[in-house]
């Protein structure tokens, strides 16, 4: 008698898992998590799951009544991945500035790490679209107790403390990461010859470690003792692996979702980061979260019309969205 309530109370949990999980996914009734406009854009997700609640995290873009554009780092949070609370502006406004593509965010200490770039287009408006963010873009961190409120950004020295500022060259996508072998030591990947590798113990002093062919907007998960590279070449998303951070080999194919189905994002689907979520009941799976931009190119639809996405996989090679039939 007691292995059979054993076991019905066994098909019991299982069958709650499975429910919970189909129930906050299947819930979904688009991708589309934040649409862009005319005069907005909304891409580079970054995102973080603490105490029941998704932070994400992402660059939005506003086309001003005048045609200035200006970039901001912009928070939203959500326990159900549908209803997102209204985005609010972490960083401050200047064209010199242009906070944006917050890569992570990662526990160091008893603060939150957030890491993210400046993207400086001085007198930049609409009728320049598009043009990117010149040579003194510059990777940074903020500090945060609750996920909320942060700090002023910091310049990371990625380069090493003896390289001034004036010569690190050209940096955007920061991401960061434990070593898998040795706790205490922190990687920085962002986008310079491809992509480069830093190390610190402690965030301030870094010491630059070579760099590797890549796309941008980095991701990089520790999956069965290996390291993953997510990254986004022209369009759709990418991945290679290694045991050392030194050889690198591609992995799996080109990952594009349902972009032929997706006017919204025609043009581009790239950005993505892949949260691993197969150990919470509620989900079970990776989560990634992306942007598109269409249905044009990308060219024309930079700094308007990107919106951010979901999908969602158990094996990183096969993925499923809503309304994926």
């Amino acid at each position: 008698m007691r292995k059979t309530w054993l076991f019905v109370c066994s098909l019991f949990f299982i069958g709650t898992i499975a429910q919970a999980q189909n129930n906050l996914l299947s819930g979904l009734e688009q991708p589309i998590l934040f649409e862009g406009d005319a005069q907005n854009a909304f891409r580079d997700p970054a995102v973080v799951y603490h105490d029941g609640v998704f932070h994400l995290y992402f660059t939005w873009v506003e086309i001003q009544d005048d045609g200035k554009i200006f970039s901001y780092t912009a928070q939203s949070r959500s326990q159900d991945l549908k209803n997102w609370s209204e985005p609010e502006k972490i960083t401050p406004k200047g064209d010199r500035l242009n906070y944006s593509s917050p890569g992570n965010v990662i526990r160091f200490g008893k603060e939150w790490i957030l890491c993210l770039q400046t993207y400086p287009r001085p007198g930049y408006t609409q009728a320049d679209i598009p043009r990117y963010g010149d040579d003194s873009a510059r990777i940074f961190i903020m500090r945060s107790k609750d996920l909320k409120h942060w700090s002023a950004p910091e310049l990371l020295r990625v380069k090493g403390d003896d390289v001034p500022e004036s010569e690190m060259g050209r940096m955007i996508d920061p991401y960061l990461i434990e070593d898998k072998d040795e706790p205490g030591k922190y990687w920085c990947f962002y986008k310079q010859n491809g992509v480069s590798m830093s190390w610190s113990n402690d965030l301030q002093h870094w010491t630059y470690a070579g760099h590797t062919e890549s796309g941008e907007n980095v991701t990089v998960l520790v999956e069965d003792d290996t390291y993953l590279l997510v990254h986004s070449p022209h369009n759709g998303i990418a991945m290679k692996r290694s045991n050392d951070l030194q050889q690198w080999e591609a992995f799996g194919s080109l990952i594009i979702l349902g972009q032929s189905e997706w006017p919204w994002a025609q043009g581009r689907i790239t950005a993505a980061t892949i949260v691993n979520m197969k150990n919470e009941p509620t989900l079970g799976k990776y989560l990634m979260f992306f942007h598109g931009s269409g249905p044009k190119d990308e060219r024309w639809y930079f700094d308007n019309h990107s919106s951010i996405g979901i999908a969602w996989s158990t094996d990183l090679q096969n993925w499923s969205w809503p309304g994926k039939e």
